[in-house]
């Protein structure tokens, strides 16, 4: 791929500017030797030019600076996908798909400049201390943390930490005059990729996996079990915005819904033969009806379950046309411990179709194309996608599917503008909803810990009226001006959006879900698609 749009000055560009004026300075001055600087066909040029500018250059230089400034460079010209990590960095970026990291266990929210913890994990280093919700974090070590506009993730990198190590957090409790200290003993804390499962009605599970990481294959089949164990029989699965992972929990996944000897996923690279994966005899799944949602940024192993499920008529897809992201990447650790994650293959789903989207037109299109796609229409109807009839396929029950963009469900859902007004759309941009939701959590506590079941704080909340006696005054306190009219429009989701919040402070995901289903139309036309079945 060419990439001819993008200027990027760098130390390497510029030093081999540097090297280019030299050579031309040459041609001019015939008092310098013809063979000063001769770089052969057949010698490592990259190296010979690095090498020149350390050992001639008017400055002192760091060859490793330049090195490490030219990578990325070279990767971004090849697929959007193939990365350089420097070793700093590369812990970081592992992390989220691990399953675990060294830390004190707390989520926590920057409110007013301050570090305010929503909830300690349970049984967490935090919780066993005696940190509590509502707390606030002042100091950590013997860095001010609050009142000091630090971001999150410079308190993040405070807090985490080798395991077993210990850190000193000094807290501010309402009703203690003085700072409470705690040495927290850092632990493994658990990450994982599945949001949430429920039962969405009394024979439909509902399962929303946030990203395939290590342990999430694992995580999946203990929420079917419990499912299945309080009455599922039927089941969603959400994807929307799982940007994807480790291809191989996909893989696992889909083979806990087809029968033996069916294809899942093959994968095809200059350099790598196709190599076929297939379901094995032991899903536990195989009667139960699925259908899968998909949204604009699901990607990558996203695509290849949805694919799998899809191309195997297996299921039902809903939503809109995924990312397209069909490419897969290789990683290699270096010495200096960083790492390069470069594209070795494409991934084909069993009816042999690649839904990688293109990329001739630079990094910057290839990201910008999901702007594109809502600027073109594409999120609110179905007839906006230009389909090209030369990737079309059929599956073995004779259903056409396309390849060469993405994963186009069977149902198109468009984007919900139901409710949408200036008022609404005002307070969601301002942030005001879960800022609200905030600070009446930590205002009453107290009352709402109270509750043991989420849908009992729920009516509470709908009794007290909270979203028109309360919210609506502290919107108009930051700036938002009640318009009735528009209110009235939507009523419905600014009330269940709040409330739900609220009770995501308190019950955590197993509370919010539940609650926003109500207002989920994609959720609520899958429901009604597996009821019809």
């Amino acid at each position: 791929m060419k990439n001819r749009n993008i200027v990027v000055l760098t130390p390497i560009f510029l030093a081999l500017a540097i090297v280019v004026g030299i050579f031309i300075g040459m041609g001019f001055n015939k008092s310098t030797p013809a063979n000063r600087f001769v770089v052969y066909p057949r010698v490592d040029k990259l190296n010979s030019v690095l090498n020149y500018i350390e050992e001639d250059y008017v400055d002192t230089v760091d060859k490793d600076v330049l090195v490490e400034a030219a990578i990325p460079i070279m990767l971004k010209e090849l697929d959007p996908h193939s990365i350089y990590i420097p070793a700093e960095d590369l812990k970081e970026v592992r992390e989220p798909l691990e399953g675990n990291f060294s830390g004190i266990g707390v989520q926590f929210n920057m409110q007013d400049d301050t570090v305010a913890i929503i909830k300690t994990i349970t049984n967490g280093p935090s919780e066993k201390v005696g940190v509590l919700a509502g707390d606030r974090i002042v100091t950590v070590g013997e860095d001010t943390v609050a009142g000091v506009k630090m971001s999150s993730d410079s308190i993040v990198k405070r807090l985490k930490g080798p395991r077993g190590t210990t850190v000193d957090v000094g807290i501010y409790r309402k009703g203690v005059d003085e700072l409470i200290h705690f040495d927290i003993v850092r632990d493994n804390i658990p990450l994982t990729s599945i949001d949430v499962s429920y039962m969405a009605s009394d024979s439909i599970g509902y399962i929303k996996i946030s990203k395939f990481s290590r342990t999430t294959y694992d995580e999946f089949i203990a929420s079917v079990q419990y499912l299945k164990q309080i009455g599922m029989s039927k089941l969603i699965i959400d994807l929307r915005d799982n940007s994807g992972g480790y291809m191989d929990q996909a893989i696992n996944i889909a083979d806990q819904f087809l029968d033996e000897g069916k294809m899942i996923v093959y994968t095809e690279g200059k350099a790598r033969p196709r190599k076929e994966s297939y379901a094995t005899a032991n899903g536990i799944c195989l009667d139960t009806e699925v259908v899968i949602i998909l949204n604009e940024w699901s990607a990558s192993a996203s695509e290849i379950l949805a694919g799998a499920i899809q191309d195997n008529d297996r299921g039902t897809i809903i939503g809109r046309r995924s990312f397209g992201k069909g490419l897969v990447q290789e990683e290699r650790i270096f010495k200096d411990g960083s790492a390069m994650r470069l594209t070795i293959a494409r991934y084909y789903t069993p009816t042999g179709r690649s839904i990688q989207k293109s990329y001739e037109n630079g990094y910057e299109d290839y990201y910008d194309d999901i702007t594109i796609r809502f600027n073109h229409g594409e999120f609110l109807t179905k007839d906006s996608i230009n389909f090209n009839d030369t990737l079309k396929y059929r599956t073995a029950g004779g259903k056409v599917v396309y390849g060469g963009g993405g994963i186009m469900p069977d149902i198109f859902i468009p984007i919900d503008t139901t409710g949408i007004t200036n008022y609404f759309s005002r307070i969601q941009n301002m942030g005001l909803i879960y800022r609200f939701a905030f600070e009446y959590t930590d205002m009453n506590r107290e009352k709402l810990s109270s509750f043991k079941e989420y849908i009992d704080l729920y009516n509470y909340l709908k009794s007290k009226d909270v979203m028109k006696k309360e919210f609506i005054q502290y919107a108009k306190s930051k700036g938002v001006a009640p318009n009735w009219e528009e209110i009235k429009i939507s009523e419905k989701y600014i009330q269940t959006q709040l409330y739900a919040y609220i009770s995501r402070n308190i019950f955590d995901n197993p509370g919010f879900y539940p609650i926003l289903q109500e207002i989920d139309y994609t959720q609520q036309k899958g429901i009604d698609i597996l009821q019809k079945q």
